[in-house]
């Protein structure tokens, strides 16, 4: 089986987000998400505030890209912005990456998914293996 590289959409957030730059961003982000499998990285590296608009951003992203299988991923935040993202509980919805370029090669590497045995929950596998 030949798999071919996936295209990756990386967009720079401004450093402040107010409602008419979301839509702005949301706009030209919307032919992106038409795909199938959407491969997106938002460089926050600029991000200079979180504020609810920048977190309402984050999410609509989120939300599109995972309406086709896909997934939105987070570049060069600050350590401001991971404690705000942590502070609104919304952290472990995103994989962050210190640049953008290991956040666009994470797309490439392949996961290995391995079925649990038949009749096996997660955590009784996962007592098994502890032990």
């Amino acid at each position: 089986m030949i798999s071919r590289p996936r295209t990756v959409t990386v967009k720079q957030l401004p450093p402040r987000v107010d409602p008419a730059k979301e839509r702005a961003i949301l706009r030209e982000l919307a032919v992106a998400f038409q795909v199938e499998r959407p491969a997106i990285v938002l460089d926050c590296a600029q991000l200079r505030q979180i504020n609810s608009a920048a977190i309402h951003l984050l999410l609509c992203c989120l939300e599109e890209a995972m309406k086709r299988n896909g997934d939105v991923r987070l570049a060069g935040l600050s350590s401001h912005a991971h404690e705000t993202l942590a502070a609104w509980d919304i952290d472990r919805l995103f994989r962050t990456f210190e640049t953008t370029e290991k956040a666009a090669d994470s797309y490439q590497r392949r996961t290995v998914f391995m079925p649990l045995p038949a009749g096996r929950d997660t955590a009784a596998l996962a007592s098994e293996q502890a032990a």
